[in-house]
């Protein structure tokens, strides 16, 4: 069902008593206090059936809810707010359901044609850095977006995105219902309230079981490392909530621009240069997997190194938008390097004597069951994620690089691995990426495109979701390993 039958219905709301448009006729702003007599959200929320019979009767009586609306008022609002208006704007762009999206389409130009001032989305896609005809084209990210849908009610620009790596998506859904929906120690209002707050008040009287304190530092971690993925992938507003939409024309100001852009998802570079900086970094891979192994304290010698090395985030620090002010008590709190150049640096934690596989995830699984399963599935899925290509090469073996990308964030937070050699860090992270990704890892809020498009030049925009995943996968299991072995020091 696309176009045609869609225009049936309206074009019988017209002759049912409906005003014909008027030439030049002023609209009227959403903004009045006219009272939205359109759909319910219940009627929105019956589109997300997966029964396809409910969905097509819930989709005709949305579509004679809205035409009814549009007859019955004569001045021209049509009694259509932004309870309306911004869901069908939010179908229209996102719903991977051809006919419920062709639909909300046709019902916001009715709305428009009677003199309605219907909302345009801001943004073209759901990434601001990433060509959004490369994000909607269909394939096998679609069986998985489509299930998101039907069980979430919408599909937001975080599942779009991460719907370049299904396995990693299916993986990140299940964890994040069990964090926030699925029966717990903590209340279902208290977890959305916890990822945004401060856990405790300086002198508060110690109220929280053990159970509670874990699920509320997996919960804040978990946002604070999904800060760094939405960050890090340019995620635009949803067109549904405030700064994702406006009831005026788009302006060209709103477009994303860049000097470059990565490969398209063919393969095909956009620059003649590509295919020798790209052999050279295999060729280094290859070298390092074949290199001897060093002493310890050359080892422990390249990760103080890479510690202390510095990489500039160079973006002026605004003032929190005025959204999220008033939860902020100190606007100035932030990240600071892990071991500054010239200063005493504090105790690395060595991964030998506290570890996730050892340690972190026992505890977890003990006072909040099945969740340390779930993370621990989360993190060997990013871990071991891979299509054998890099850029426009394929059969490739990226295990050494994704591992120097893991390793080098947690280096970042102080953590080594013993085993591990530092001097790969520095061969295979060229400059641009180590500026990247300390930035999404450390300051998420002062990634840019042009900080986006520096790095990779010639991969792949799913290759580069792919390193923003261990990034955010890295983080979160950095932040931890840190809170959990305090926790485990406490029950001792």
């Amino acid at each position: 069902m696309a176009g045609e039958s869609a225009r049936v219905p309206l074009r019988e709301a017209s002759r049912d008593g409906g005003p014909e448009q008027v030439s030049g006729r002023p609209c009227r702003h959403q903004s009045e206090p006219e009272p939205d007599l359109g759909p319910t959200p219940k009627s929105f929320a019956r589109l997300c059936s997966k029964d396809a019979a409910e969905r097509a009767a819930a989709l005709e009586e949305l579509t004679q809810t809205v035409l009814a609306c549009l007859a019955r008022d004569r001045r021209g609002s049509a009694r259509l707010g932004k309870q309306t208006l911004l869901p069908l704007l939010r179908l229209t762009r996102s719903c991977p359901l051809p006919d419920v999206r062709d639909r909300a389409a046709e019902l916001l130009r009715a709305a428009q044609d009677r003199g309605v001032e219907v909302p345009r989305a801001h943004a073209l896609g759901p990434s601001a850095f990433i060509n959004a005809k490369e994000m909607l084209k269909e394939g096998p990210d679609q069986e998985v977006m489509m299930e998101a849908f039907l069980s979430l009610g919408r599909l937001d620009h975080i599942t779009m995105v991460m719907a370049l790596h299904p396995a990693y998506l299916s993986c990140f859904l299940r964890t994040q219902h069990a964090l926030l929906e699925l029966d717990g120690p903590l209340p279902r209002p208290w977890r959305h309230y916890i990822v945004v707050m401060e856990l405790v008040c300086p002198g508060a009287e110690c109220r929280w079981s053990l159970a509670e304190l874990i699920h509320a530092v997996v919960l804040m971690a978990h946002a604070h490392s999904l800060a760094s993925f939405v960050w890090g992938c340019g995620l635009s507003p949803e067109p549904d909530h405030i700064g994702g939409y406006a009831f005026h024309p788009p302006s060209p100001s709103h477009l994303p621009c860049s000097p470059h852009s990565p490969a398209h998802e063919d393969g095909r570079a956009e620059l003649v240069d590509g295919g020798m900086e790209v052999e050279v970094l295999m060729k280094r891979m290859m070298e390092l997997q074949q290199q001897e192994e060093c002493t310890q304290e050359e080892m422990l010698t390249r990760f103080e190194r890479e510690r202390s090395e510095s990489i500039p985030t160079a973006v002026v620090r605004g003032a929190p938008p005025d959204l999220v002010m008033h939860l902020v008590e100190d606007p100035d709190f932030s990240y600071e390097d892990f071991a500054p150049r010239g200063e005493q640096s504090p105790p690395t934690m060595r991964a030998q004597d506290y570890s996730w596989e050892d340690h972190g995830y026992s505890l977890v699984n003990r006072l909040l069951p099945d969740m340390g399963q779930l993370l621990d599935e989360k993190f060997q899925i990013v871990c071991s994620l891979t299509y054998h290509r890099m850029a426009m090469h394929e059969g490739v073996d990226t295990h050494t690089l994704r591992k120097a990308l893991w390793n080098y964030i947690h280096c970042l937070y102080g953590i080594r691995y013993d085993d591990y050699d530092y001097g790969g860090v520095n061969v295979l992270l060229e400059r641009s990426l180590k500026v990247f990704v300390k930035t999404v890892a450390c300051h998420p809020e002062q990634t840019t495109a042009r900080i986006y498009h520096s790095f990779w030049r010639h991969f792949r925009h799913s290759e580069k979701v792919h390193a923003n995943l261990i990034v955010t996968e890295a983080r979160l299991q950095a932040a931890l390993l840190y809170t959990l072995r305090a926790i485990t020091y406490y029950m001792r």
